[in-house]
């Protein structure tokens, strides 16, 4: 009878044979971010708390040691529920954080509140850190802008291209999923941390973004927090406020006393009117109302 020869093989080969096709393509796009973190030098890292960021400040740390820096910029535009999030992150992990101020809104285009504002606000921030990095040493900045990212509209990522800023999650090719997922296999408690964007975003495009606005918001979405809902957006629309709930908690949301307690918390606040979105929680459901060809363009 004819035999196959047996030919032994390293041990590493077996893992790989049995790790599943997605398995082995998200290894492989760990290696190219490690690969891409490597030549970036002295790093300056554009850190929020949020998945994406903190993922990508973690594994710069991992990959560079002492030569990376996540800095967070504080502006009134960032809850102190998110500052404080991203300062206990960032110690947990030993992760060397710098916090500067940005002063975005002073600028009279970002307060104007017109579709352009991450533009201006991302512009603020690689301004602000440019001069920070050159002052301290930095060759480079990243930022954590993904593959999904590219689907949205996302003004300020223009911004980043024209300070040259690196984007290594995207270029290595990973998905928010993936991103929470690599996460998750390091341990990183923020894996599935409910996305997260600056408070200006919950105020309609056209509204004034003014530091009441914002103090607003932020009560409304903390008051929010309270009462137990994790996944959620409280929308300003000047005498309206639109709250919208995650599917899987809006059942909580409907009822009469849950009402009851919305309007006191948000009639409280200053809102004439308080209405629950029945179309639940929609990460920049402000966009739905720009006009199609202004998304197209991007700004």
């Amino acid at each position: 009878m004819f035999r196959l020869p047996i030919i032994s093989a390293p041990p590493y080969y077996h893992i790989l044979f049995l790790m599943p096709p997605i398995a082995v393509d998200l290894a492989s796009k760990r290696d190219a971010l490690d690969a891409r973190l490597r030549t970036l030098g002295r790093t300056l890292i554009a850190y929020s708390g949020g998945v994406d960021s903190a993922f990508l400040a973690w594994a710069a740390h991992q990959t560079l040691g002492d030569d990376m820096l996540a800095v967070i910029a504080d502006s009134p535009s960032l809850a102190r529920t998110h500052l404080n999030d991203a300062i206990a992150f960032a110690k947990e992990y030993g992760i060397a954080l710098e916090i500067i101020s940005t002063a975005e809104l002073e600028r009279p285009e970002y307060a104007h509140n017109d579709a352009s504002r991450c533009f201006h606000c991302k512009d603020e921030l690689f301004t602000v850190m440019e001069d920070f990095g050159r002052t301290c040493g930095f060759n480079s900045i990243a930022y954590g802008v993904n593959v999904d990212d590219q689907g949205d509209f996302r003004p300020g990522q223009q911004a980043a291209r024209q300070h040259n800023i690196s984007a290594p999650l995207l270029e290595a090719g990973l998905t928010k999923q993936e991103i929470r997922e690599l996460a998750h296999n390091a341990g990183l408690r923020i894996w599935d941390k409910p996305a997260s964007a600056c408070l200006s975003s919950r105020i309609e495009y056209g509204r004034p973004v003014t530091r009441e606005a914002l103090s607003i918001v932020e009560e409304g979405e903390d008051a929010l927090r309270a009462l137990g809902f994790r996944q959620f957006r409280v929308r300003h629309h000047g005498e309206i406020v639109r709250i919208e709930i995650a599917q899987n908690e809006l059942a909580r949301a409907l009822n009469p006393e849950m009402a009851a307690e919305f309007t006191r918390i948000f009639k409280g606040l200053g809102f004439k009117f308080v209405t629950l979105d029945l179309e639940g929680f929609r990460s920049g459901s402000m966009n739905s109302l720009l006009p199609l060809e202004q998304l197209r363009r991007g700004v």
